[in-house]
Order: C-alpha cells, then structure tokens, then sequence
C-alpha cells in the first residue's frame, strides 16, 4: 500500500503537471507512445496483480476483475495490449468507424480541472476498421477486449446500417465483445438512431449478420452490446431497452458523454470557450448512476450493464455497482488519477465488498437501486 501511494503522489505532483502543461490533446497522444515502449511495459507487468474477484463471467465472457477501460482512449487499438498490463479487466477500443476519418477540427479536446472533467468534440478521429483489426491481430491484450464500432462521418443516416455492418465485420474475428454506439454527441445526428425504429433496425441488421459469422465459423455469436446517452427522458430509455431486449442485445453500456452544463465549477465563460462537445467526469456521475438504476429496474437485473461516467475512486466504482452496474469503465478518470487507478479501484472494491457482506461482486451488483 505505500508504494501505491507513493506512485499516486508522484502521478499528482510531477507527471500530470507535465502532463497537463501541454494541450490535452497533445498530452493524450504522448501518453499512448509512451505506453507502448518497451522499459515502461516492462515495470508495469512487474507489479500487475489482480486481487482476488473470482469468476466474474459475463454476457459468455470471463473478467479477471469488473474495472475496464472506455472506448475513446485507444481509438485505434495501439496501446491496448500495454493498457492491458496496467491491471484492466476489460479494453474497449475505438470507436472506429468503417472508413478513416480525421475526426472534427482541433482545438477538440479540453480539461476542467476545478470539476475533474473533459470536453471533447474529437468526432471519431481513427485509422478505420481495417486498420484497426490489422494491428489488434498481433497485438492483442492479456484481457477481455472490446471494440467499439460508429457510424462514419460522411454518410448520411438513412445509409448507416451497411456502414455499420461493415465495421462490425472486420472487427468481428479480433473483438470478444462488439459495442455499438448510437450515443455520442460528436457526429452530426448520430443520436437520432436511439429513436427505436432506427434502432431497431440497426440491431436487428447487426444480429442477423452476427449470427451468420458466427455460423460459417461454427462458433457462438459475439456479445453485441449498446453504448447509450445520459441526455434521455425515461420514456426514451424504456423504449430503447424494449428495443434492445428483442433484438437480444447482451447488454447495456451506460453511459456516453453528456451535452448537459449544469453545476459546474468551472467558470461559465471558460467553460463556453471550450465550446460543444461530450462532458464526462464528475459531473457525469450521478447523472450515469441514475440511468444504470433505471436500466436494471426495467430489466430486472437480467441484462449485464457496464457502467461508465465519473468512476476515479473504489466508492465511485461502488456507487455504480451498487446502482446496478456488473462492469465499470473509466476514461476521465485514467486522466485525472494515472495509471495505477486500475489496480487501487480493484483493490478498493475488494475491501468494500468485506465491509459491506459481501461474498462477491455478483451478489452486490443492484443492492441500492436509486429510486
């Protein structure tokens, strides 16, 4: 415990102020590189142990531990494997889209720090699908790996399920889970597909070709999951989880980022500066806790959710499963907390779970559904 808290003073007082004195988006790309060299994996793996969870299997898969990592830190699957040796239970990759994109115009990427928050508006900046399953191919991570699959800039909405079905393709034979995103607020009208007869179709148009992959190579269907939005009344969310359970979706990964200012820190002229584009972080939280609460209600447990938005700490993290999350995922959190924030929330999760009475993560995932 001392020498995490040791590499937890040294992330807070010398790395993220280096960090975080170069632009986010410049400081991001830094960080990926330096994931990848060699010496720097090498220290990870020496002192990556995973505490004690037991099988945690869901949606077919096994978790070495519920803390994963969102999509949107490794676009392009480039790191995962090194992301991997940080003690992540689960990598999701993207969101990558059928075609190679630039994404929306810089400055896209902004900090918040008086919230311990991101805007960002980088409009699925990647190498393309093709790209992406080339590397994964040969690099694949020590963990459960997700891919996160969008729909491409250009092409217009009525023409996204083959776009769609193209990416879910090429990824089909790297992912052990596809996530899809209809969710993020970057990519011109792209949260019109949660209305539920687009969504519907795309689903349906997903599973069917899930099902024919999975036949040709004799093997079970790939976990299909569904990335939604925080921004959504309770009758939008009740529709698209009716949507989602007959389409037989093998889960929910809540939530996106959200277009939503309110209650900020930040002063308001600095925070219009940054302009639109997704929030997370804390102020994501209590918003994405409500939805996952919703979520298990409406399913009554029976559909996994990964919940995401605001985790930095194990109560965070708790606060989630307890909602009823079975899986969590971080991304701002890895911003703000450094590269050991993996292994501190697992640890973390383990002493609640003895505190609580708890014999595993399954028995405590909906204990406190917030009303």
């Amino acid at each position: 415990m001392r020498i995490a808290a040791a590499n937890l003073s040294l992330y807070h007082s010398i790395i993220r102020p280096i960090l975080f004195s170069l632009p986010p988006e410049s400081a991001h790309e830094f960080a990926l590189r330096t994931l990848n060299i060699r010496a720097i994996r090498a220290c990870f793996r020496q002192v990556k142990q995973f505490p004690e969870f037991g099988a945690l299997r869901r949606f077919g898969l096994e978790f070495p531990n519920p803390v994963g990592l969102a999509a949107g830190f490794d676009k392009n699957g480039t790191a995962a494997r090194a992301l991997a040796d940080l003690g992540f239970g689960l990598i999701e990759v993207g969101t990558v889209t059928n075609e190679p994109q630039p994404g929306n115009a810089k400055p896209r990427l902004f900090r918040l720090p008086q919230d311990r928050a991101l805007i960002n508006r980088l409009g699925f900046n990647n190498h393309g699908a093709k790209e992406l399953a080339r590397h994964l191919r040969d690099h694949r991570p020590d963990c459960v790996l997700g891919v996160n699959i969008g729909k491409s800039r250009r092409v217009a909405i009525e023409e996204s399920i083959p776009d769609y079905l193209a990416s879910f393709e090429t990824v089909y034979d790297v992912a052990d889970y596809i996530a899809v995103n209809v969710s993020s607020p970057n990519t011109p009208n792209l949260r019109e597909l949660q209305r539920s007869d687009l969504l519907s179709e795309l689903l349906q148009s997903l599973q069917k070709r899930n099902h024919e992959l999975a036949q040709a190579s004799s093997a079970l269907p790939k976990p299909l999951l569904l990335k939604i939005a925080p921004d959504l009344g309770q009758s939008q969310i009740e529709s698209i989880i009716e949507v989602a359970l007959r389409a037989n979706i093998s889960g929910v990964i809540a939530t996106n980022t959200t277009i939503r200012r309110d209650n900020l820190q930040t002063p308001p002229a600095e925070v219009q500066a940054c302009g639109e584009g997704g929030l997370s972080g804390s102020p994501l939280r209590n918003q994405s806790n409500q939805v996952i609460s919703l979520v298990y209600r409406l399913t009554r447990g029976e559909l996994p959710i990964i919940g995401v938005g605001g985790i930095f700490t194990a109560d965070d993290a708790w606060e989630k499963i307890s909602a009823g999350a079975s899986l969590i995922q971080l991304y701002t959190g890895f911003i703000y907390e450094g590269p050991g924030v993996a292994k501190r929330i697992n640890e973390g999760l383990i002493e609640i779970l003895r505190r609580e009475g708890f014999d595993s993560i399954d028995d405590a995932v909906g204990c406190r559904p917030l009303s």
